[in-house]
């Protein structure tokens, strides 16, 4: 008779091969309370587990093999069997969607490298020359008593800023004023980054102090021919349309993106979580100055989308880009996106801001 028949505990290396985890993962489980041992020898430190654990070990085998993460699991083997069911379907839908997501960000990598490429293979092929036309608008929204939203679209310059708390008003507006010199400035390709994000360090040390908390996002673009500095940081986003499709080119800082890069939580119960209004970053005097910058290659028919999460939280990113591919010009987009918002309930207050590229 084996010891599992009998209701002896097993020993971790006994318990190991007929959960098909290692002694090493059980090690880790106990020691996150995932999967604690029946009996712990006080003299040696042997772990032992009942036969009965097996169940809920070989459970854990499973969803590890998912991907699903160790906070998750706990959570799903504390559920009645239908509701672990729901759980762990929820959790493979949105492993989906990200993948979907991931799936249209590689793309876009892809193509960004590949222009990289082709700059670096053949340095005297002259670029295209480049002009932009652009458009800003922001509304306040039907809910909202105030604008806290600020916008700014120029020939070389995209931004917008969302603020929040008693003076997000004036910080947003700061923000904004603050790149706005960028526009008039002889920049180099190698400056654009440099410079962008010394304009935004700036207006970060003199965002506005508050007995409460109080700040803003900022997400800009600066052009110099055919390159853009891209300087993010908050929840507003930016998105480029391109041949291939709209992609997303920011990742918010926000405690939700968090909690959803985690597993945690899914892109469908984000905008239900009580504090979906988080920041983790943003321009706020009180907090540490970290945005997210990049380099971009634009080239001619491209279109990118620099918005608050007065737009994104009310239109699927679909509708945008719908919008986006089927409007004449800039000004016609950035007023279609908000008048979709208001359709939408406009709960918050809205900024949009369009670029087209366009040879000169």
């Amino acid at each position: 008779m084996t010891p599992y028949e009998d209701g002896q505990l097993l020993t971790i290396g006994a318990f190991a091969r007929a959960s098909r985890l290692s002694p090493k993962a059980l090690r880790l489980y106990d020691e996150l309370g995932l999967l604690p041992p029946a009996r712990v020898d006080p003299h040696s430190g042997y772990r032992h587990y009942a036969p009965a654990q097996l169940e809920r070990a070989r459970l854990v085998a499973w969803l590890r093999r998912l991907g699903m993460p160790l906070a998750r699991i706990r959570e799903v083997c504390e559920l009645a069997p239908a509701a672990a069911a729901g759980a762990v379907a929820a959790y493979w839908a949105q492993v989906e969607a990200d993948t979907e997501a991931r799936r249209g960000l590689a793309a876009f990598l892809v193509d960004q490298l590949k222009r990289k490429d082709t700059e670096m293979t053949a340095p005297r092929t002259p670029r295209t020359p480049l002009t932009m036309r652009c458009a800003a608008l922001t509304d306040r929204g039907v809910v909202r008593p105030a604008n806290q939203d600020a916008a700014y679209a120029g020939p070389r310059l995209l931004a917008v800023a969302d603020g929040y708390g008693p003076r997000g008003g004036p910080a947003a507006t700061a923000a904004i004023d603050a790149l706005k010199g960028l526009e008039h400035q002889d920049l180099t390709s190698e400056d654009l980054l440099g410079a962008l994000e010394g304009a935004a360090r700036r207006a970060h040390r003199a965002a506005p102090s508050a007995d409460e908390a109080t700040g803003s996002t900022l997400t800009a673009l600066l052009r110099s021919g055919s390159r853009l500095a891209l300087l993010h940081i908050g929840d507003s986003r930016a998105y480029v349309l391109r041949d291939s499709g709209l992609f997303r080119i920011t990742h918010d800082h926000s405690l939700v993106q968090s909690l959803i890069d985690e597993g945690r939580l899914t892109p469908e119960e984000a905008p239900a979580h009580p504090q979906r209004a988080l920041l983790l970053r943003s321009l706020d005097a009180d907090t540490e100055f970290t945005p997210d910058v990049q380099l971009l290659e634009a080239r001619p028919g491209e279109r990118y989308l620099l918005c608050t999460d007065g737009l994104t939280g009310v239109l699927p990113t679909e509708t945008i880009q719908d919008v986006l591919t089927a409007a004449d010009t800039p000004d016609q987009a950035v007023r279609e996106l908000i008048r979709l918002a208001h359709e939408a309930g406009a709960p918050d207050n809205v900024a949009c801001v369009v670029g087209e590229m366009a040879a000169a």
